[in-house]
């Protein structure tokens, strides 16, 4: 048996590092060394604050999960890592897989996705992100030629914007409240504005804000049948809007988009290896890097978790496994 140590979420706003056995790796097995994992912040936050309601905990499983939220729980999954045992066309490699923060793990070789060459480590943590604005835009479907907003510029709403500027012929800005966010929108390629200075009369428009009056604002900028795909997760806060006045008579929709299911447009004719595959193809993009907002070593992720969900500002806060324990 190997020890590794694990990240658990122990109470509303606490967590800490619990040692763990890990056993050899069977036939079809890989052992993997942890080298850097992300801290998805809205989800993530949401779990540590022990906010994800009842009827939903099983819905928001991770695939590796240990324990039952709302807690203790072990939850995470933005990791990468390079297999120390496995099949040979694995071993060495460095991988992707949806595992928590922990400093090694042994999971099915299916489970991991090789990172490719052209993507740095630190980088490929944003895998699962970016595989859920794939997956946003083949909910979406953008067309030649829309006039499209993404509302909120979080992880996923930046990640959406990078991958909307990239089809050909797409108008799209990113509308968020806080001005700082116009460094990495330049970065991504895209114009931020103020809600209160987006232009409307929008064909599409994608909400991560995880606000009700982000959510307003989506309905507020679209053109009459036009469409809000809502990639937020608000846990067990309550969202109020405006139904009222011209949301029937303008026969507007909103849409839900989640990635724990491939979109319907691509659902059996992509798995969710291959959709995660792609994601981290789309990585070797620079511009990605403008979602990395800070590193700290492992042995601070308890004290890093209480301070994201108490509001400290990140898009993708990386954990370094560098030099640590196995």
């Amino acid at each position: 048996m190997l020890e590794a140590q694990a990240f658990w979420v122990t109470g509303p706003g606490h967590g800490e590092i619990r040692p763990v056995a890990l056993p050899a790796p069977g036939p079809g097995e890989v052992l993997v060394r942890t080298l850097r994992t992300g801290i998805s912040r809205g989800t993530e936050t949401l779990v540590f604050r022990g906010g994800v309601p009842a009827d939903q905990r099983r819905a928001m499983r991770a695939p590796f999960q240990e324990g039952d939220l709302p807690e203790p729980v072990k939850y995470g999954y933005l990791n990468v890592g390079i297999v120390e045992q496995g099949p040979p066309d694995l071993e060495g490699r460095r991988v992707f897989c949806l595992f928590p923060h922990q400093t090694a793990y042994v999971v099915p070789a299916d489970a991991v996705v090789p990172v490719p060459d052209a993507v740095p480590t630190g980088r490929a943590v944003l895998a699962g992100t970016v595989e859920t604005a794939v997956n946003a835009l083949w909910d979406a479907g953008p067309l030649t030629g829309q006039r499209i907003a993404v509302v909120g510029a979080g992880m996923v709403g930046c990640a959406i914007a990078r991958l909307l500027v990239r089809t050909p012929g797409v108008q799209v800005v990113l509308v968020d409240v806080d001005p700082a966010r116009t460094v990495v929108a330049k970065e991504l390629g895209v114009d931020l504005v103020a809600p209160d200075e987006a232009s409307g009369e929008l064909d599409l428009v994608v909400h991560a804000s995880a606000t009700s009056t982000g959510l307003q604002t989506s309905l507020d900028l679209l053109a009459t049948e036009g469409t809000v795909l809502e990639v937020s997760w608000y846990g067990d806060r309550p969202v109020t809007l405006d139904l009222g006045g011209a949301f029937h008579s303008r026969r507007l929709t909103i849409r839900a988009s989640q990635v724990g299911m491939v979109a319907p447009a691509m659902r059996g004719r992509r798995t969710h290896s291959e959709r995660l595959a792609l994601a981290l193809d789309l990585l070797a993009d620079d511009a990605f890097d403008a979602l990395l907002t800070g590193t700290s070593p492992f042995t601070a992720l308890p004290e890093v978790m209480a301070s994201l969900a108490d509001g400290a500002y990140a898009l993708c806060h990386a954990i370094d496994y560098q030099g640590g324990p196995l």
